[in-house]
């Protein structure tokens, strides 16, 4: 098949275009700046972005399928300007192209935080609202553009939403906000955590599922792809244990995590890094539904969840292989 994708350099993009093209397929992928981490892989280029929309007539003629995974993830760093020009707009845009290329399935790349997450003690599946009336910008803008996309289902454009939760794993080169804490932690270059904690997924798992909604994902449907959830503090000591380390990290208490916010968003401007973590960030990590149920893509797509320690462990050794740590 002729595939294109979108966000080929971040971490599922990269796992998801090796595999493509290790399974046969002919792949376009869209570049905005970097293309060092596609170097080396036989795929064609479009040079372009999401605002761009002639380089999306490009990057969708004569395709088939395309993946879109680009956003903009970053929480709390962005104006809602930009996120929303990216995440909304920048879709509408795609998909404007996809349709006059006669392309005939978009699998769209959400976020379980495009769902709302309350009641907590009720298991959540693909039924739940989303959450359009979100405060924080990344959650609402991605609940926006889910419900865009689904309305451009048709008999001649399908459409299928993958919502996966916290995504770790190998070839995470960039490396992802996840790879970046998980450098962190390992490095023993944080002061302490916070309670609270996500449910984490392997890249591989994701990228399994992805390529076979081509064939096995219903139009007009999403899908929730879920792991296994654990608190910071259990992964930060789970990873450090698989490195074979025997280091701490406290847990701070919640209020001094909030109190340190400004001076955290202060090094990261004078150290042109990214903050640990944000406002925003401390709120998701906090209000996560721990019974996310991935159900409907096991039983459609034969989604299959490894063990989390089997992921990590998988993780630590390619990170530790690439000189990251």
């Amino acid at each position: 098949m002729k595939i294109a994708v979108t966000g080929a350099s971040g971490h599922v993009g990269i796992n998801l275009v090796k595999k493509l093209v290790n399974l046969g397929h002919d792949v376009k992928v869209l570049v905005y700046n970097d293309t060092k981490l596609l170097k080396d892989l036989p795929v064609e280029k479009i040079k372009g972005d999401l605002r761009n929309i002639e380089s999306l007539f490009s990057l969708c003629e004569g395709v088939e399928i395309v993946f879109h995974l680009a956003a903009l993830i970053s929480i709390g760093n962005d104006s809602e300007k930009n996120v929303y020009s990216t995440n909304v707009d920048g879709t509408k845009n795609l998909v404007t192209a996809a349709k006059k290329a006669g392309v005939k399935k978009l699998i769209h790349f959400s976020s379980i935080h495009a769902l709302i997450h309350e009641p907590f003690d009720i298991e959540m599946d693909e039924s739940r609202a989303i959450a359009v009336n979100s405060n924080i910008t990344y959650e609402r803008t991605k609940a926006i553009a889910d419900q865009w996309v689904l309305q451009q289902q048709s008999d001649d454009f399908d459409v299928v939403i993958m919502n996966p939760t916290s995504i770790i794993g190998p070839e995470d080169n960039g490396p992802s906000l996840m790879g970046e804490f998980i450098c962190m932690v390992y490095k023993g270059r944080l002061p302490g955590i916070v309670p609270g904690g996500y449910d984490w997924v392997d890249v591989r798992d994701i990228v399994d599922a992805s390529i076979a909604a081509i064939d096995k994902g219903r139009g007009g449907e999403r899908y929730l792809l879920s792991g296994s959830w654990l608190s910071i503090k259990d992964f930060a000591d789970t990873l450090i244990s698989v490195g074979n380390k025997k280091r701490k990290i406290p847990v701070l208490p919640l209020w001094l995590a909030r109190i340190g916010i400004p001076f955290l968003h202060i090094y990261a401007k004078v150290t042109n890094t990214k903050p640990i973590y944000t406002r925003e960030s401390l709120s998701i990590l906090q209000s996560g539904n721990r019974l996310i149920s991935s159900n409907k893509a096991q039983m459609e797509l034969g989604f299959y969840s490894r063990p989390l320690k089997e992921t990590l462990s998988d993780t630590y050794s390619w990170f530790k292989e690439n000189n990251y740590f």
